[in-house]
């Protein structure tokens, strides 16, 4: 299934959005990554397939389980390597081989 883009980008700038929002938080924000964290992991995942996906998850739950880096946006991030920057999966050339008999 091909994902659009673009509705990838939304989900991630709100999912960027969320998680810079516990930061405001006081006394409560720390206690909501802990919550955040593994959720916004599950999400990459389901947004990035592959092993990009899972290592971007990785790097988006140790983004938000650890204190004072909720400025980062690692959703947005990832987009524009996949979609910018051309780090995403590169379409594979398939060859067919055609016989012709004279």
């Amino acid at each position: 299934m091909k994902k659009n883009k673009y509705k990838l980008l939304r989900q991630g700038i709100l999912f960027d959005a969320i998680g810079m929002s516990t930061a405001f938080i006081p006394g409560i924000g720390p206690f909501l990554d802990i919550i955040w964290a593994p959720f916004a992991a599950k999400k990459m995942t389901d947004m990035y397939e592959g092993t990009r996906g899972r290592v971007a998850a990785v790097i988006v739950f140790l983004e938000e389980i650890l204190p004072f880096s909720d400025f980062i946006p690692t959703f947005t991030i990832m987009w524009m390597l996949t979609y910018v920057f051309g780090f995403g999966p590169q379409p594979v050339v398939q060859t067919i081989e055609v016989e012709i008999n004279e």
